[in-house]
């Protein structure tokens, strides 16, 4: 079962390409979504990753929290259920 991850604190330079990349050393990748702001069209700073296994998600939360990224200590945990 897939395990989506919510990755913060990112640069506004850093790419989906780039995260896809650095996701990848983790285990396999589903999918990885850069959002992006509907009215200027840049990066608003997060991003989701879906891991193939919960297994593969540990194991890049255990690596890539806190690590950083384009000058920016990344966050990385599970995705929670957006609020209403």
């Amino acid at each position: 079962m897939a395990t989506k991850l919510f990755v913060g604190n990112l640069s506004f330079n850093t790419t989906e390409g780039e995260l896809l990349d650095l996701f990848k050393q983790a285990g396999n990748v589903s999918s990885c979504e850069l959002i992006m702001d509907k009215f200027t069209n840049k990066s608003r700073g997060f991003a989701f990753v879906t891991m193939a296994s919960p297994e593969e998600a540990n194991a890049a939360v255990t690596r890539f929290n806190g690590q950083e990224l384009d000058g920016r200590k990344m966050t990385v945990n599970e995705a929670r259920p957006r609020e209403e």
